[in-house]
């Protein structure tokens, strides 16, 4: 049913972008998605739409990963000046200092920001990696900022770390392994420089949702407590338990519950405490990420929401370490978080148009049936007739009788296949009337539950789920999606979303809403003389890194914008999304060796006479233009 008194603030409330916008994105009056972001001033408000004109006005073709660096200074703004306010009225005794997992998003632009805006907060990076490692060591000029390296570790990434600490960087190992640990030692005593040590514990506090193999006994991670005791041994045999100055637990990269936080805190407390009591200094609890993001937006402990805020988050974590610590006369220790995935996700989103949208409607209704055809089909036209309210379900039983008994026919030659059609379009038009009628029944047959669903569009959109959304396949991760314009209208269509791969993974079909998880979202008929534009919200954290080239999608062009106090905005960075020659030789094809060798098929086929010498130019024209063309549908 079509609502004429549809509004804008219809269009957020149906979308849930109040909710999971945490301020940043909402609908503006014309009907465009709009981000705001805080100033010096205020706030400054910009139409998502306005920026999607620029790209075109610039030849940036979707898909594109827009990314707002007002978004990315902000969130690590009030992390930490969250953490600072909770230190300050909590009365603890230290202070706050941020990592960002390099992991999450390792983009160079994204981390050269981080490392400028953060600087004022000493905000450091955490690298599992030697990759990772150079890249903070190259991006770091605030030697008060923190480096933790985690993961495993050989003698050039120690000796890296090691160099760390000798320009005067507080550079920590964290143990992953007793073998680690003595080759810490030996390299220490080789190059004569005193490392900064952590030790990373395994948390026995199961977490809710998809990251809860993070911790437990079984995690591949840390040190188990024999181990670490073991640990210990060898430090104050080799004189160095001094280095001992961390602790580090992580419970999962989105700990939706804040009993879960509170409890990984309070058992990283004992840990600690029982580290201090063995003589180790300590001085630093690195309490690792988990920090959520609410996709969502409907504030649970569901997987992919949170039922906390940050200011609640940062008060658990400092009146958790507090409370433990005051009795046991330990110092407070500076609090550490790697809170990547917080930081990061809300300044991306994945913009692309949909191409076309294939809808189950009827095709044939109009087509009389042949003198000669079966009862089957004749049946199947008589129910059609008759199909109501009142016997909705012996329809849909007959239609789906009468029409399988036509392919049957059709599967032994004795249908035709103009017939089978008729039978297969005739019964969509009875289903179609029959799903009319589930919203109004009191009591939906079970059978019947999902038939509207069954029947929705197919929307093709212009991207790659692996490239670009690769966790909606891996781990059924869920994301806000919405169109950018047309929000001032009500959208009357349901649709799942597919990608441009040859692949049945590569489709959207389970989406959240206020109304609870949808396999289809409201969508617009698709008009000629417009692209119709969506945007996926939230993907600034994992999705870049772990995207493949599945069909040979490469990554993306990218937008970095950055909005001004007055509403204006820049265009600060581009970055031309992979050409077709980018990702062959990717997998071992040389461009060059690929247009000489079609060079010889064409001129192959002039000798034959095939083609003409001038058609042989331009053909090889085509062929040029798409191994340097952009993946993805283009407009022409």
């Amino acid at each position: 049913m079509v609502h004429n008194s549809w509004t804008v603030a219809d269009s957020a409330e149906l979308y849930g972008v109040n909710a999971w916008g945490a301020g940043y994105f909402s609908v503006s009056e014309q009907g465009h998605a709009q981000v705001t972001v805080p100033t010096e001033d205020g706030k400054a408000t910009v139409s998502l739409m306005d920026i999607v004109a620029g790209m075109r006005a610039r030849s940036l073709e979707m898909p594109v990963v827009l990314r707002i660096r007002n978004l990315l200074d902000h969130r690590i703004k009030v992390l930490n000046e969250t953490f600072a306010g909770a230190i300050e009225r909590g009365g603890y005794q230290n202070v706050y200092r941020g990592v960002f997992p390099i992991k999450v998003n390792q983009q160079c632009h994204v981390i050269e920001e981080i490392a400028t805006y953060g600087s004022r907060y000493h905000h450091g990076f955490e690298a599992g990696s030697k990759a990772e490692l150079i890249i903070a060591l190259s991006q770091l000029r605030d030697t008060e900022s923190l480096i933790v390296c985690n993961g495993y570790k050989d003698a050039e990434f120690i000796d890296l770390g090691l160099y760390a600490r000798r320009m005067g960087y507080p550079c920590f190992f964290v143990l992953e392994s007793l073998g680690e640990l003595r080759m810490i030692i030996e390299r220490s005593r080789a190059l004569q420089v005193e490392p900064l040590i952590g030790v990373r514990m395994k948390s026995s506090v199961k977490v809710d949702g998809h990251w809860s193999q993070d911790s437990g006994d079984r995690s591949i991670f840390g040190l188990s407590t024999p181990a670490l005791i073991t640990a210990i041994d060898e430090l104050r045999e080799a004189g160095m338990l001094h280095c001992l100055q961390m602790l580090h637990c992580h419970l999962g990269s989105q700990v939706p519950n804040i009993r879960n936080v509170r409890n990984g805190v309070l058992e990283a407390c004992r840990f600690y405490a029982g580290l201090v009591e063995e003589g180790a200094p300590m001085g630093y609890l690195d309490l690792g990420g988990g920090l959520a993001v609410d996709y969502e937006g409907a504030r649970t402990n569901s997987t992919h929401s949170m039922n906390y805020q940050l200011e609640e988050y940062c008060v658990n974590i400092v009146e958790s370490i507090r409370e433990t610590f005051d009795p046991l006369e330990i110092p407070h220790p500076v609090i550490v978080s790697e809170s990547g995935r917080a930081t990061v996700a809300y300044s991306s989103m994945l913009l692309f148009n949909v191409l076309d949208v294939r809808s189950w409607e009827p095709q044939l209704r109009k087509a009389a049936l042949p003198e000669d055809c079966s009862e089957a089909l004749k049946n199947i036209q008589e129910v059609l007739s008759v199909v109501g309210r009142d016997n909705f379900q012996e329809c849909y039983n007959d239609a789906l009788f009468y029409r399988d008994e036509v392919r049957e026919q059709f599967q032994h030659g004795q249908a035709s296949l103009r017939e089978r059609a008729l039978a297969d379009d005739i019964c969509l038009a009875i289903l179609q009337r029959i799903a009319a009628l589930v919203p109004e029944l009191s009591r939906v047959p079970p059978e019947l539950e999902n038939l509207p669903e069954l029947l929705s569009d197919i929307y093709y959109g212009n991207f790659s789920l692996f490239q670009s959304l690769p966790d909606i396949w891996a781990i059924d991760q869920v994301f806000p999606i919405m169109p950018l314009h047309r929000l001032d209208e009500e959208p009357v269509r349901r649709g799942m979303l597919a990608d441009l791969t040859c692949d049945c993974d590569g489709k959207i079909d389970n989406f959240s809403l206020p109304e609870g998880a949808v396999s289809t979202l409201p969508l617009h008929p698709l008009r000629d003389d417009e692209d119709y534009t969506l945007g996926v919200f939230l993907v600034g954290a994992y999705q870049e890194t772990l995207g493949d080239l599945h069909n040979l999608f490469g990554d993306t062009n990218v937008v970095n914008v950055a909005i001004n106090a007055d509403g204006s905005f820049d265009f600060a960075r581009e970055f031309h999304g992979d050409s077709i020659a980018d990702v062959l030789s990717y997998v071992e094809y040389e461009p060059k060796h690929l247009q000489e060798q079609f060079r010889q098929v064409a001129e192959g086929a002039v000798r034959s006479g095939r083609i003409s010498v001038a058609e042989r130019q331009v053909i090889l024209r085509a062929f040029h233009d798409s191994l340097h063309g952009y993946t993805y549908f283009e407009h022409h």
